[in-house]
């Protein structure tokens, strides 16, 4: 059995792959196609971008056909860039908090412990967007998504890094969920030809696993908003 160090390992080796910047952001596209309904906007890297598949199959397109299903008033708005650390997270915040947002996923990291980042630089930047984000708006519901990193630079790294995602969570009332990439790193039928970015198919288990986390925060909000479906 390949252990979770192991696995976050070639998952991180993978993203970094993209090159920061790379792709073109999807939220213009994405916000173009919005409706008036209230926005979650899922800020990430290349396994939030989905890449390698079509759009319709990444989790935050996903996400989107379960908000439908449940008659739940909200719009995805799919803002991942492949290769991007948390540092260009940061940067691209005050852009997308241009337009209201109602919940901000926030999956970034995993490039910075591929590269070896100070654990505190990512506090910092990871910090930073979420207080961006309540300070544009307090009423914004934050989730936060953790991620590993690899093992080779050693336990003290790798326990500082996993926590960071955790105590910002904490920090921040936000909700958390520990790890994207639970169940589908390292399966080889979960993954795409490279064996590190997922398939379609790992995409729907990375949207299970967000929906658990994120159905009860959105399902509170519609309530409170007297829209619930």
């Amino acid at each position: 059995m390949i252990s979770r160090s192991v696995l976050s390992t070639l998952v991180l080796a993978a993203l970094a792959c993209t090159g920061e910047g790379e792709a073109p952001p999807r939220e213009q596209q994405a916000a173009a196609a919005a409706d008036e309904r209230a926005s979650v906007v899922f800020l990430g890297t290349s396994l939030t971008a989905g890449l390698g598949l079509d759009p319709s199959e990444a989790f935050p397109a996903l996400i989107q056909r379960r908000i439908d299903d449940a008659g739940l008033p909200f719009t995805v708005v799919n803002a991942g860039v492949s290769g991007e650390t948390s540092a260009g997270a940061r940067q691209r915040i005050d852009w997308l908090l241009q337009r209201p947002v109602d919940v901000l996923v926030v999956e970034t990291g995993a490039n910075d412990g591929l590269r070896g980042i100070d654990p505190s630089a990512l506090r910092e930047n990871l910090d930073a967007i979420l207080e961006r984000a309540a300070a544009k708006d307090p009423a914004t519901a934050l989730v936060v998504v953790g991620m590993e990193a690899p093992p080779n630079l050693g336990t003290r790294y790798t326990a500082a890094f996993r926590q960071v995602f955790r105590d910002a969570a904490e920090k921040h009332e936000a909700t958390f969920i520990p790890f994207l990439l639970d169940g589908v790193a390292g399966v080889a039928q979960l993954n795409q030809g490279d064996g590190i970015h997922p398939t379609a198919e790992g995409h729907r288990v990375m949207a299970d696993i967000v929906w658990r986390a994120l159905e009860p925060v959105l399902r509170e909000r519609a309530a409170r908003a007297g829209a619930v479906g």
